[in-house]
């Protein structure tokens, strides 16, 4: 077993609470886990709405949220500028929407890349397709900001389907799995994940930016290796679902997040007897000032005005979806819809 390095800062623990506490380059994490009945046959819940706040339900009543939506859980149209959103989909389906003209319903390990760049609108709605069965969802949505640069860039809509993300598992001599999903980042020895949208931080090879998911069996165990940038790169670590956990020879109190140097490898070893889950955002700080309000993430609070002023102006292009909460019918099959018409499915 490793022992720390005697000049490094041993990891530290934060509360989870909600959002996940972030840093710089990353703005904002948020896991999503509801547990939805089965449809009413409309994508809403066949269950009461009684004592919901409909409009703002964040309650988890009975497991599962509305959030903004009325009838269909989700987030219907609103705009974004400055950033990217990440959204990977562990369980479920969502349907998306943009005033770009893109669409899609993915789900099931996909991923989803946004930058909003100089300014788009889009929905987020999660259909209930079973009327037979539950509908559980599950997903994390990731803020990633955006140099000032790019901070006007086009705006950029992609998909990384399930199967296109490399994933190393390892198996010990016991059975027990250890595996790890790379959205984005390189890994020694593994397949390079889908690029990033040209204008995303992610993109610069210097920003050193990585996006894993990590699963453990009771008692399995995975090093993850030093960061490419060394102790430039900031991170960190959330640890959500499982019983025990020892990372870089430190006991873990309870779900928490927890900040690594990023200088050296981290053995992380599931002490308990359930599985382990785990969510890890690295990246080097982009180091620029944030004024951020609500949807729009600037550099000065000048900005932020103009961004409002803007939005009033333009709408991001408008909304030209007939619905602030567009579905897109009872087919459960995943797929893309680019603003130039392009169709693709995963394989």
């Amino acid at each position: 077993m490793s022992t720390p390095d005697a000049d490094l800062p041993a990891p530290t623990f934060l509360p989870l609470g909600f959002p996940w506490p972030t840093q710089d380059p990353f703005l904002f994490c948020v896991h999503h886990d509801d547990r939805y009945p089965a449809g009413n046959g409309r994508y809403g819940p066949a269950a009461s709405l009684a004592g919901r706040q409909i409009g703002s339900d964040f309650s988890y009543r009975d497991g599962w949220s509305l959030y903004h939506g009325e009838q269909v859980p989700g987030f219907p149209a609103h705009p974004h500028r400055g950033f990217e959103t990440v959204t990977l989909v562990r369980t479920g389906r969502i349907d998306h929407a943009d005033s770009a003209g893109a669409a899609a319903r993915y789900g099931d390990g996909d991923v989803q890349w946004l930058t909003a760049g100089r300014g788009i609108q889009h929905s987020e709605m999660f259909p209930l397709l079973r009327t037979d069965a539950p509908n559980p969802l599950d997903l994390f949505q990731i803020w990633l900001n955006l140099p000032a640069r790019s901070k006007f860039a086009a705006p950029h809509f992609t998909m990384f389907w399930a199967d296109t993300m490399p994933r190393r598992v390892e198996t010990d001599a016991e059975g027990r799995r250890a595996e790890l999903l790379c959205v984005a980042g390189a890994l020694p020895d593994l397949a390079a994940p889908p690029s990033p949208p040209p204008d995303s931080w992610a993109s610069q090879a210097q920003a050193d930016v990585a996006i894993w998911t990590l699963k453990l069996d009771a008692g399995a165990r995975l090093t993850l290796p030093a960061a490419r940038g060394g102790a430039a790169t900031k991170r960190r670590l959330y640890f959500f679902l499982g019983d025990g956990l020892r990372v870089a020879d430190q006991p873990v109190p309870g779900h928490c997040a927890i900040d690594l140097a990023a200088e050296r490898p981290a053995e992380i070893v599931n002490t308990g007897t359930t599985p382990a889950d785990l969510l890890m955002l690295q990246g080097r700080p982009i180091g620029e000032p944030v004024a951020q309000y609500g949807p729009f993430v600037m550099n000065t609070q000048a900005e932020i005005r103009q961004a409002f002023a803007d939005y009033q102006r333009t709408g991001f292009g408008g909304w030209s979806w007939g619905d602030a909460a567009p579905v897109h019918g009872p087919d459960a099959a995943r797929f893309a819809r680019h603003p130039d018409g392009r169709v693709e499915r995963p394989e």
